[in-house]
Formats: C-alpha cells, structure tokens, sequence
C-alpha cells in the first residue's frame, strides 16, 4: 500500500458514493489505474464494504444506549456463543470486545 492508495482510502471514508472520475481527479490519477487500485484493495480486504449513513430518529429509533457486558465465564466458546446470538439481534447496532472490568461494549438502539 502506497500514499495514493492511502489517499483513494481517505477520499472514500469522506465519501462512500464518489464516483470513480471524481476519485481519479482527487487523487490525480486516470480514471482506469483508480478503479483497478479500488479492485485491488476491495479484493485485498481493506475495503470490505460499503454502508449508509442513517438518521436513526427519522425512523423512529430515538433512544440509542451503550451497555457493557460481562460474561460468567471468560471463554473463547462463552465469546463465540455470545457473538453469534447477538449478531441476530438488529437492534445491537455495534458490538466491542473489550478489557477490564467487562467484556462487550454494545451500542443498542
């Protein structure tokens, strides 16, 4: 990874939906060698996605909360049994492992 790719990276955190033209003349680049780096970093698995931001209240989901957890027992099956459940839960918008005194950050809405 090269400062252009760095650059192709910072431009679309700013903006997810910029056009492959635009990116190109941001990042001073032909329109061909832009897209083929944006493939290259989509296969490589530093892009690994695209999503929208959503204002949460204008769908009626006012109330967002951040929860800690804390597991009765610390194991690698406790965690995956833990993580699988949750990741069915649409209303756990972000799950974080963390150290300390617990073990999951989540941000509910």
């Amino acid at each position: 990874m090269d400062r252009t790719d760095l650059r192709i990276l910072e431009e679309l955190l700013r903006n997810g939906r910029i056009s492959m033209a635009e990116l190109a003349e941001r990042v001073n680049l032909s329109a061909t060698p832009c897209i083929r780096r944006v493939k290259k970093l989509e296969q490589e698995g530093v892009i690994n996605g695209y999503t929208a931001k959503v204002d949460l209240a204008r769908i009626g989901l006012e109330v967002e909360a951040l929860t800690l957890v804390k597991l009765t027992v610390s194991s690698t099956d406790n965690s995956d049994a833990f993580e699988k459940l949750i990741a069915d839960l649409p209303e756990v918008r972000e799950c974080c492992v963390i150290t300390g005194g617990h073990d999951y950050l989540l941000r509910v809405t």
